[in-house]
């Protein structure tokens, strides 16, 4: 029985909402990769996973693994680096990269647009950095220290601690959120100045004018009104290898692509909306209800054209996000994690990496440090009558914020690394980053947990 132009429509609208569901699906499943949370707890199993293989006879088989070099070659010239190297340095960029592009995000349509609103917990991320680091040096000026890790103890990290902030639910205000978030953006701003500015090697004047080549060459892409981010990407790549062999620390190479990556869509949004509807009156046109979609050209000609439109509508800041955010929540971090994280105690004297200045500079800076820098800073601006605390953030939650603060993973390692050398002080430095962050984030789960109630109402809007 030939089937009916009513029925072809129905059959057409059925197959449309099957892709719709399937679209919906897959936006159910990007929810849960980009949920912060589950995000975090992929990278404390990944921890977890480092500390117990370390600590087995797997240990040399894995460390010699991460130990082997990768030699790449264009022609004639070639580069060796490790598997350790390619983690820490190349794929960390990646990691840096998603950080300044949530850096432009903030400065662009965020909290940091609104430098008097931005004030207070970027003045209180300064505090949270600045007396970790003098509790440091004060523990490691003496002899037998090692003052050159001050900054170690400096970092928050936000996705552990964000996490654990989700984890607690309604007890946390949503406007304490949005506080600890700029505070921990701020947070990263001054973690990677140290990085540049302190924790280099000696540069080489023909990388860095290489570098600083790039970033013209980045400047005039945007300059251009470039939206095409394959563009970007190709130069960053360049970017990275030069800052690799500048003697600057190669991850910034993802920062100052962020930077530049346009955040503006080159679609007119507001001419949008009657050029679909003209693209719709000529696909109504073309479609030929008796003919197979092969031999609908004309039609599938014009939907082409369509879709190349609407994926320029998101701005390459954003699609570069999209593209990059689960691939380093749960692959680059969690291997950064099972890398970075290898505390061998086998043969370690426990007493020895408690005394050791390193150990205490690094757990005390953090633990104590944060939460005195940032509630002393807060409370001392608002005394001041510089500024107020936002709508929904009292006291308690200030205070449950400073203890966070002290939840440092991803930046305090990174640093690590690059601060010793000596492997004693590199293990005292892990021991104390893993122990300060897990007595930091039980601790201040439950301050939270007992000094705070559920709100009994419905959430206050945050302040604007």
């Amino acid at each position: 029985m030939p089937q009916t132009p009513e029925s072809v429509i129905d059959e057409e609208i059925i197959r449309v909402d099957a892709v719709a569901q399937r679209i919906e699906k897959r936006d159910s499943r990007h929810k849960i990769t980009s949920n912060g949370t589950i995000a975090a707890a992929v990278m404390v199993l990944a921890a977890i996973l480092a500390v117990i293989v370390a600590n087995t006879p797997a240990y040399e088989t894995v460390h010699h693994f991460f130990e082997t070099g990768l030699t790449l070659g264009i022609g004639d010239w070639s580069a060796t680096i490790t598997l350790e190297q390619f983690v820490n340095d190349f794929l960390m960029a990646i990691f840096f990269l998603l950080v300044g592009i949530e850096l432009k995000y903030e400065m662009t349509v965020g909290q940091l647009r609104r430098p008097r609103q931005a004030a207070l917990p970027m003045l209180a991320a300064v505090g949270g950095v600045a007396v970790p680091s003098i509790i440091y040096m004060a523990l490691n000026l003496g002899e037998g220290g090692a003052p050159h890790g001050w900054a170690v103890p400096m970092a928050t990290d936000i996705a552990f601690a964000l996490g654990i902030m989700s984890l607690l639910g309604d007890r946390v205000a949503p406007a304490t959120k949005v506080f600890f978030s700029t505070l921990a953006i701020a947070d990263d701003i001054l973690a990677i100045i140290v990085i540049a500015v302190f924790y280099g090697q000696t540069p080489s004047i023909p990388w860095l004018a290489a570098s600083l080549g790039c970033v013209v060459v980045l400047a005039a892409l945007h300059h251009c009104h470039v939206y095409s981010s394959r563009w970007y990407i190709l130069v960053g790549l360049v970017l990275w290898v030069c800052m690799f062999n500048s003697g600057i620390h190669a991850t910034l190479a993802g920062v100052v692509l962020a930077l530049f990556l346009p955040a503006r869509s080159d679609i007119q949004l507001d001419a949008l909306r009657d050029w679909l509807s003209d693209k719709a009156n000529l696909l109504d046109d073309a479609y030929d209800a008796e003919s197979h979609v092969l031999g609908q050209h004309d039609f599938t000609v014009a939907a082409e054209g369509v879709e190349q439109v609407m994926h320029h509508v998101t701005p390459p800041l954003e699609r570069v996000e999209n593209a990059i955010s689960v691939f380093v929540n749960f692959f680059v971090l969690p291997l950064f994690a099972f890398v970075n994280a290898q505390v061998c105690l086998v043969g370690a004297d426990p007493a020895a990496i408690i005394a050791d200045p390193v150990t205490r500079g690094v757990f005390l800076g953090a633990f104590l440090g944060k939460p005195i820098g940032i509630i002393g800073v807060t409370f001392m601006l608002v005394k001041i009558g510089f500024a107020k605390l936002p709508r929904g953030v009292d006291w308690k939650q200030i205070v449950g914020v400073g203890l966070m603060g002290g939840l440092g993973f991803t930046m305090s390692i990174l640093i690590a690394g690059l601060a010793f050398t000596v492997e004693s002080e590199v293990l005292a430095a892990k021991c104390a980053i893993l122990a300060g962050s897990v007595v930091a984030a039980v601790v201040g789960s439950v301050f939270v947990l007992v000094a705070t109630k559920k709100p009994e109402g419905p959430e206050q809007p945050v302040e604007e």
